[in-house]
């Protein structure tokens, strides 16, 4: 008990530090300092990047190169993601805050039990990991994708030739001098990595939400298992399934919480991610008859890989929804319900029932997020490939 109990006292939430501070930063996690702050700078941030990229495409919309101007395209697109999932989730404040409630609730409840503490605490080590490495990940493919064009060599003083910059942006100044130059590529990419970290938490913040349902629906299998071996079983069997069917009624809660909070992201997602791989792909076939195709396959993998991960992460958290919840009626079948008064039975039958409608993330209410749902898309996306290899 003295272990579980610090193991609690480490984590103490299901959302590690690294998320609690990004989101934070974004101005979503409760009753934080300086909120307006912090909403007015990202939208003031994004806003101006999202104006440089049109000022760009205004001035080059004539131009013969169609991988520059895709490339803008796309980064102005996930720009505009970017900032639609910040300003949702600002609206949203009052469910987000109902969810981290609830979750602190259920924190509070599995203080009673060794067995609920340890599987609170063994999914909050699994978020724990999870949200690392994503969000290293989330590091990663920004730093990659824009530190060749900081270490390159360029003449400040040639200028006929159009000064490269990390996105495709017409900055409204004048760059004179090298070291100027690279003060706002070092801005550029540090921007972006912060963009890339805030897309980043919140991909992952679903992961975490589900698998916090995930724990708290192995909590209800051991309460539905053990339920018949209670000692005195008329007081103690009508008091655990009270408390079975309220904690049921809570998940299936939470989960709906979860949903209206990310029904629209998921909308948001699928629509930009499955324009932006048709873009990616067709940046790299177009790069493939260039003289430097390497150089600008090697920046497009990453963000292709980062793209892809995210429509992965959505359905993933759908699936392993569906599939968790889905258990719920086989281990309420499974128990010895036959030695049960008919009472009590009853109550069991309609949980049996009610876990048949399986607890599920939709893309905008109309699709159910799940792996199925993934190979889809990346069939779409290889379709969409092979056509372009064939033109070619």
């Amino acid at each position: 008990m003295y272990t579980e109990s610090k193991e609690v006292m480490k984590h103490k939430s299901t959302i590690n530090r690294a998320a609690k501070f990004m989101l934070t930063l974004l101005g979503i996690w409760p009753d934080i300092s300086y909120v307006m702050f912090y909403r007015m700078f990202w939208t003031v941030t994004m806003l101006t990047f999202l104006f440089y990229h049109y000022l760009y495409f205004l001035a080059h919309y004539h131009s013969n190169d169609v991988f520059d101007l895709m490339d803008c395209f796309s980064s102005f697109l996930g720009y505009s993601k970017i900032i639609m999932y910040f300003v949702f989730f600002w609206f949203n404040q009052r469910i987000f805050d109902e969810i981290l409630t609830m979750m602190a609730e259920d924190w509070n409840d599995c203080t009673e039990s060794d067995i609920e503490m340890h599987e609170t605490v063994n999914k909050a080590k699994m978020s724990n990991h999870i949200t690392n490495v994503i969000m290293t990940l989330h590091v990663i493919s920004p730093v990659l994708y824009g530190m060749n064009i900081i270490l390159a060599n360029v003449d400040i003083t040639d200028h006929t030739v159009e000064l490269p910059h990390i996105f495709k942006m017409e900055i409204p100044f004048n760059i004179n001098t090298q070291c100027t130059y690279k003060v706002v590529l070092i801005v550029e990419l540090i921007h972006l990595v912060m963009c890339s970290l805030s897309l980043g938490v919140i991909n992952v913040l679903l992961l975490i939400l589900t698998l916090h349902i995930g724990g708290q629906l192995n909590i209800l299998h051991r309460w539905l298992a053990k339920m018949i071996f209670k000692e005195n079983k008329h007081k103690s069997i009508a008091i655990i399934m009270k408390k079975i069917i309220r904690k049921h009624q809570k998940i299936i809660y939470f989960a709906k919480n979860v949903e209206n909070l990310y029904t629209f992201i998921a909308f948001m997602q699928f629509i930009s991610n499955t324009i932006m791989i048709c873009i990616i792909g067709f940046l790299i076939v177009t790069a493939l008859g260039n003289s430097n195709a390497t150089e600008k396959i090697v920046r497009m993998i990453p963000y292709y890989s980062i793209t892809n991960l995210e429509a992965f992460i959505f359905c993933y958290a759908g699936e392993y929804l569906i599939n968790k919840s889905k258990t719920i009626g086989l281990v309420a079948y499974n128990i010895a319900w036959y030695e049960l008064e008919p009472k009590y039975s009853r109550s069991l039958l309609f949980i049996m029932l009610r876990a048949q409608k399986h607890l599920t993330l939709t893309v905008g209410k109309m699709k159910n997020l799940s792996l199925q749902c993934f190979a889809s898309i990346i069939n779409s996306a290889g379709s969409y490939l092979s056509v372009l290899l064939a033109m070619q």
